[in-house]
């Protein structure tokens, strides 16, 4: 008996982590049929099956628009119950296809309202970068004045930092330098509210080491690399600089880089051919900045040690348009603000959440990521003072590289684990299944099965999850270009058998009632091991039906919620009934 609870809280367990895949693979929106008619068709015998159809099912058939004549092809409005409908009518013999009418949309875009002032973002070809990865399963270590928790930060996930100014654990930020950089690496996203960020999937680890006043010590940022590395930090973002070697950092950043951190610096703010020290050291990725133009920031450092060139923004004559724009907070009263920067800390981070991305792909080595980020740069010509360092950061191409060089043992993991288009989230689907439901259907059943005191056998076991949800993880696994209907029949209830085969979510009431648990107790009832699962296949059926009389009724030809849930739920009962009195009778037998 253990050892089938296991198994069923196995079945419960693994079904709630594939519950929480959010489903990436294209379902398609859609509140309107395309009906192809055949060529062959004349116009009258067209023009006799709308006729037709328009009454049947009394919806408005027309063409799509004047051009759509020759071809014959057809609007009405409608859902998937009636999609399901018009493919089981005779409609079929006279049409080429019967499908729905989907609403397409432009490529993936923020819906951030300031979006469109981040000209940074687009300048670097992030749009293109954000269809293959967003930062999942990454943490970036924010090496700065801290990080407050302002707005446009709520959704991004904050991992235990430090303050190494104040020694304590909370990294507040009191400057609004770091929190804007912050911003640049992962501002929360996609949100319908403010500005957008680079990895916005990431997790940021805030460390403060420079105070309200915006200096900071050699020892406690050689301390705060330590941490970062020892901590989990994937990516460290240093938007800090100065003059003076230190061989405390470098022992550091010597330690970070063994542990696999990947190390940015901003270049300098000086205007010089001098980049500034964390910038200069081997292994940390010295970042120029940009204007909007894609020149040289007035600013910015330049010569040995600019490995790459990215966005700092440019505020000559006070133009805010011309700034990193990000949410951060006003140092005099600490509110919220969103407010434009400028300088080499602002081109930065916008490396470190490209580093992010690559390494989420499933890219670990930091020589490799740097190789992926300076290969990947838009090359400029005639950069003799190296103002550009290998070229201008192209996310949307570093991202690209970086799934080409993901084959691999490591690659291969991270795609599995990150990927979105290619990950299991493209394969498991979990908006073709509600789960919610589901799980509500299988815990049904087990109570209803304990308060019915049946054996906890394999053979009950077995019948009453596929009389609940059937083999319901299965469900969910597509395989492009192959058939659906095989995965959605073992992914079936028996109540939703008749359903899968005709491709709908729909119950069909010929297999949705209580006359399939009645025929296989009538069949088993007397079979000595197979008489528990036709029971349990009847406790299974009815919770199936009870839920879905409770939930979401849907049944084929009965277009009222009102009468699909009393169908449903008299079904439920029978079904109750049937299983009580069969159980009963074997007690007494027994």
């Amino acid at each position: 008996m253990k050892k089938w609870l296991l198994l069923l809280l196995f079945i419960v367990g693994f079904s709630w982590a594939i519950a929480n895949f959010q489903g990436l693979s294209a379902q398609g929106k859609y509140d309107s049929l395309v009906l192809d008619f055949s060529e062959a068709l004349s116009t009258a015998e067209i023009e006799d099956k709308v006729n037709a159809l328009s009454e049947q099912f009394r919806v408005d058939v027309r063409y799509n628009s004047q051009f759509s004549q020759a071809d014959h092809v057809f609007i009405a409005e409608g859902d998937a119950q009636r999609l399901a409908a018009l493919k089981q009518s005779d409609l079929r013999q006279f049409t080429e296809s019967v499908e729905p009418n989907y609403v397409y949309q432009a490529s993936w875009v923020p819906n951030d309202p300031d979006y469109g002032k981040q000209w940074n973002l687009k300048n670097i070809n992030m749009e293109s970068a954000w269809q293959a990865s967003r930062g999942q399963g990454t943490t970036v270590a924010v090496i700065d004045t801290g990080i407050a928790p302002v707005a446009d930060l709520k959704r991004t996930r904050l991992v235990a930092g430090y303050d190494f100014v104040n020694d304590r654990p909370e990294a507040t930020d009191d400057h609004g330098h770091g929190t804007h950089v912050a911003g640049t690496i992962a501002q929360s996203t996609n949100n319908n509210f403010g500005v957008a960020g680079i990895a916005y999937e990431a997790q940021l680890m805030p460390l403060k080491v420079l105070s309200r006043s915006g200096g900071g010590t050699v020892a406690d940022i050689a301390e705060a690399i330590r941490f970062a590395a020892d901590n989990g930090a994937d990516v460290i973002n240093m938007s800090l600089g100065g003059g003076g070697a230190s061989e405390l950092m470098q022992e550091a950043i010597e330690h970070a880089h063994r542990q696999g951190t990947v190390i940015v610096a901003a270049a300098g703010n000086a205007a010089r051919s001098a980049v500034e020290y964390p910038a200069r050291y081997p292994h940390v990725i010295g970042v120029a900045a940009l204007d909007r133009a894609g020149q040289k920031a007035p600013y910015s450092n330049y010569g040995a040690g600019v490995d790459i060139s990215a966005p700092g923004g440019s505020l000559a004559g006070n133009d805010s348009l011309g700034g990193i724009l990000q949410n951060t907070i006003n140092p005099r009263d600490g509110s919220s603000i969103f407010a434009a920067f400028q300088g080499t800390s602002m081109a930065a981070p916008h490396v470190a959440g490209v580093a992010a991305l690559i390494r989420s792909i499933g890219i670990q080595n930091p020589d490799q990521i740097e190789q992926i980020l300076q290969q990947s740069a838009t090359a400029v010509k005639d950069d003799a003072a190296n103002y550009f360092g290998t070229g201008r950061l192209n996310a949307g191409d570093a991202v690209s590289l970086a799934l080409r060089k993901s084959f691999g043992f490591e690659g291969f993991m991270g795609w599995l684990r990150n990927g979105l288009f290619l990950g299991p989230r493209f394969w498991f689907d979990a908006r073709a299944v509600n789960w919610g439901q589901k799980l509500l259907m299988l815990a049904t059943a087990a109570v209803l099965a304990w308060l019915l005191r049946l054996p906890w056998n394999g053979s009950m076991i077995v019948g009453l999850v596929l009389g609940s949800v059937g083999l319901f993880i299965l469900r969910c696994f597509h395989l492009v270009d192959l058939p659906h209907w095989p995965l959605r029949v073992l992914g079936s209830s028996l109540p939703e058998l008749g359903g899968a085969f005709s491709g709908t979510n729909a119950l069909n009431p010929l297999t949705a009632n209580v006359l399939i648990a009645f025929g296989l107790i009538i069949l088993l009832l007397s079979h000595p091991q197979w008489r528990w699962f036709a029971l349990g296949s009847g406790v299974g059926m009815t919770a199936c039906l009870a839920v879905s009389a409770f939930i979401a009724p849907q049944v084929m030809w009965l277009g009222s919620a009102a009468l699909a849930r009393g169908f449903l739920g008299v079904n439920a009962l029978l079904c109750l009934v049937l299983v009580y009195l069969s159980a009963k009778t074997e007690t007494r037998s027994v």
